[in-house]
């Protein structure tokens, strides 16, 4: 009788997800537009390694951005990386735009990119930081929804969900659905049962002095999951972390299954890592292995397809909801019927996540140890 009552957890969870994507959607369109006397400078800070896919596209979005006074500094580790002749070739594109380029980035750390953002942060004219990854693209009014936040003194940091670009190949489709209709609808309630202790890395957006009060980017050069840490820290002041209006985009590569498992992998880890007991209870949260299990035990074919046709359905009312409705997700709208295969993938991740301890990122391999790398060498 038990294994016929497990199923229902997920599907308590998938309904509880529903509702609270649908009052973060009542919450956005009830708003008041953007005020624009209120309109600081601010300076965006992009470490940055490699080329990405559409990166100069991703570059020149912020160039374009409405907004009175700002300035984007990039810091790339190497002077040799492919990435900096964009750079200068923006720089050329936008020559009243402020745009600096900071290279030999002195590694402090474990993290290569909270070393460059170290640098970053001591270079940065303005006190407003919107920090933010090379695959972000991002829309006109991006910097007044994210400044529009810190009129409210209790907020510290400002986060933002994505919908996807996809490269176009299957896997990069599976991945694109991911997030958008599955870690977004528990952001989203952990927002509305209990708080946001977290940043997520495609926006973190904070002050120099909330920086300076968890004792910068500089207690951070080991940490793995750099959003979350500094996140979760600039929370543990009293600070609250609040959401942008609008989703930017975020540009995936044409992948293959094996990068899209590995990186999925490298993911899940960390997260492990991080939060041991939280991710251990994600399992009540799957639900495509708890209905074919339903399914599998079940007394008669009818209870067996009930599982599977509630599993489906509230499913796709999560990624609909959230994916389409909210983040208005093209790929989520075109392709929401790949959600049940991301799901799939999703447990197998779950379940190898509990025998790696290494994740390897742009060319090294670390070893994981609670919020930290404890070692790194050359990937191999």
């Amino acid at each position: 009788m038990l294994i016929l009552l497990l199923p229902l957890a997920p599907f308590v969870y998938y309904l509880v997800a529903i509702y609270s994507g649908w009052k973060h959607f009542r919450e956005v369109h009830g708003l008041p537009p953007f005020d624009p006397s209120f309109s600081p400078p601010v300076s965006i800070l992009k470490p940055v390694r490699g080329v990405d896919q559409g990166a100069y596209e991703n570059f020149r979005s912020f160039c374009l951005l409405d907004y009175p006074a700002y300035e984007i500094l990039f810091a790339v580790a190497d002077g040799q990386d492919t990435v900096v002749p964009l750079i200068q070739k923006l720089q050329r594109e936008f020559p009243d735009r402020a745009i600096r380029l900071f290279t030999e980035i002195e590694q402090r750390g474990a993290n290569p990119k909270v070393s460059s953002l170290i640098r970053l942060v001591q270079e940065a004219r303005y006190d407003i930081l919107v920090m933010n990854d090379s695959d972000v693209r991002v829309e006109q009014d991006y910097l007044r929804d994210a400044v529009a936040n810190f009129a409210d003194p209790q907020v510290g940091m400002v986060t933002a969900f994505f919908r996807g670009i996809s490269g176009g190949t299957w896997a990069a489709d599976v991945d694109a659905v991911g997030v958008p209709t599955d870690s977004s609808a528990s952001t989203l309630v952990a927002k509305t049962f209990g708080k946001l202790d977290f940043a997520l890395g495609w926006t973190m957006a904070t002050t120099k002095q909330h920086l300076f009060q968890i004792g910068g980017w500089e207690a951070m050069v080991n940490h793995h999951s750099d959003d979350f840490a500094v996140g979760n820290s600039i929370v543990g002041l009293g600070y609250r972390v609040a959401l942008m209006r609008k989703p930017v985009s975020l540009v995936f590569p044409p992948e293959t299954w094996s990068d899209l498992f590995l990186h999925e992998l490298r993911w899940a880890t960390m997260l492990r890592h991080l939060r041991p007991l939280g991710y251990l209870g994600m399992v009540t949260t799957f639900g495509l292995p708890w209905a074919v299990l339903g399914a599998i035990f079940s007394p008669s074919p009818l209870l067996a397809a009930g599982y599977l046709l509630t599993y489906l359905a509230l499913r796709l009312a999560v990624a609909w909801m959230i994916g389409v409705r909210l983040l208005e997700d093209e790929i989520v709208r075109r392709k929401i019927f790949l959600v049940p295969m991301r799901d799939a993938l999703n447990f197998l991740v779950y379940v190898a996540s509990y025998f790696n301890n290494t994740v390897a990122w742009r060319g090294s391999v670390y070893r994981v140890s609670g919020p930290s790398y404890v070692s790194i060498s050359p990937k191999p």
